[in-house]
């Protein structure tokens, strides 16, 4: 193999790597405000459950 086709190869894979490394972080993030979103109404509804 040449290689210019070697550094072409590589260059795909870390550049595929690094695409699927951002899609795992920002399905996290997604995960994590749900989650915030959720506790935040729980803690507003026991707010207002005690104040009844």
């Amino acid at each position: 193999m040449k290689a210019q086709t070697i550094a072409t190869v590589s260059v795909i894979l870390i550049a595929l790597t690094t695409l699927s490394a951002c899609g795992n972080t920002i399905r996290g993030i997604g995960q994590d405000t749900a989650n915030t979103v959720n506790a935040t109404q729980s803690a507003g509804k026991k707010v207002a459950n005690a104040a009844n």
